[in-house]
């Protein structure tokens, strides 16, 4: 088998964790040699043309006026394919399981049926369908009736399979009726050099010398309970000279009336849509996630990976990530004067935020660094590659 794979990556291109773990991915598999072909609507986010051995791949959307909505899954199998017979993929690594592995599926088969339509000499495969689940499409799609058979059916028929955590590839088994094996494989955070120093960052935010920075990255949705950190910020000691600084990778503006009711305008500092997010993890100093549901924490590693301890909760696939007592301090869900109070004696306590924060970097650099994740990522497409001699999948 060639040491060298081609392999076609398809992700959401938003700022998101599963945008940027396949982004990444992609070019960590472009500095080791690989060919990388990325598919999607958009650019990936932190995605670079420039770079040697990685391509994009636009899919064009068709909104014809029969249809009362577009549609993205069949234009992107087309595509998919299309990329398959011009540079022969041996892997097409999806994630999501829909739409992305429903199109790679579809994909695979139309390059089946065109080698075999056109009498194409040798073995009528399409390319590899590895599947990569990031939680949004078990979690929530999984619960909508109306996908759970093609959920079901996209993971089952893809060739492999992986999750960002055992806590995702428990909920899978237990939402899907599904037979195919689920490989653990977690996220990793490749650490950018800030931009700017610490201290020119905290002076353009405002914020003083002794203040303590708690940082909180996501992307608003419900499930990262934005009132709950809201509340906890409020809770904390008016004493203690602190600020919530607030990276919002979607719209914080529907929870400013909450801060305006618990009068904590003056302790909360928001950025939206922020690109060089490591110029504001190095100008911070505890990391925040009231979470109600992690499939992995992405945010989190971030902070871990600064050397920040963090505060958040024993939900999903949190305690996989953060070494509770060492790393971090972990919570029941929704319970604000706990984690109010684990804030305050961090802010309080430099000594302790200093030693969490080292055991912080040092659990992020072994455990979940691109040098042990992507070599296993690696090794997995091997693995799927010797299968097919034995059986189709």
């Amino acid at each position: 088998m060639a040491d060298t794979l081609t392999i076609g990556i398809t992700c959401y291109p938003t700022i998101g964790g599963s945008g940027i773990v396949a982004t990444e991915l992609g070019r960590e598999l472009a500095k080791r040699g690989h060919k990388v072909h990325f598919i999607s609507y958009d650019p990936p986010f932190r995605f670079d043309a420039a770079e040697d051995g990685v391509t994009f791949h636009q899919v064009k959307l068709n909104e014809y006026t029969l249809f009362k909505y577009p549609d993205y899954t069949l234009p992107l199998a087309v595509k998919m394919n299309e990329v398959h017979q011009k540079h022969h993929l041996d892997i097409l690594h999806v994630h999501y399981a829909v739409p992305h592995a429903t199109a790679a599926l579809l994909a695979r088969q139309i390059a089946v049926h065109m080698r075999a339509a056109h009498e194409v000499p040798g073995s009528i495969t399409g390319p590899r369908v590895v599947t990569t689940l990031h939680g949004t499409d078990i979690t929530l799609l999984g619960l909508d009736p109306n996908l759970q058979p093609i959920i079901e059916y996209s993971i089952d028929s893809s060739c492999g399979v992986t999750a960002v955590s055992e806590s995702l590839k428990r909920q899978t088994y237990q939402l899907f009726a599904i037979k195919k094996e689920i490989k653990v494989i977690y996220n990793f955070y490749n650490q950018k050099p800030p931009t700017q120093s610490r201290d020119h960052v905290r002076h353009e935010l405002g914020i003083a010398s002794d203040e303590i920075v708690v940082i909180h990255l996501s992307n608003m949705r419900p499930v990262k309970r934005i009132p709950d950190l809201l509340r906890t910020a409020a809770e904390v000691d008016t004493k203690i000279p602190i600020k919530f600084l607030i990276i919002a990778g979607g719209n914080f503006n529907v929870y400013a009336p909450l801060v305006d009711e618990l009068k904590i305008k003056e302790r909360v500092i928001v950025k939206q849509n922020v690109l060089n997010i490591e110029d504001y993890l190095q100008a911070a100093d505890i990391g925040f996630f009231p979470s109600e549901d992690e499939s992995f924490g992405m945010g989190i590693l971030e902070c871990m990976s600064f050397g920040l301890p963090v505060v958040t909760t024993r939900a999903g696939g949190i305690p996989e990530v953060v070494d509770e007592g060492k790393s971090g301090m972990l919570h029941t869900v929704g319970d604000t004067t706990s984690m109010a109070r684990d804030l305050s004696r961090l802010a309080g306590e430099k000594k302790l935020r200093d030693e969490m924060g080292a055991h912080a970097r040092e659990r992020a650099q072994k455990y979940f660094s691109a040098e042990s994740i992507v070599n296993q990522y690696i090794e997995y497409y091997y693995t799927i590659l010797e299968e097919k001699k034995a059986k189709e999948c």
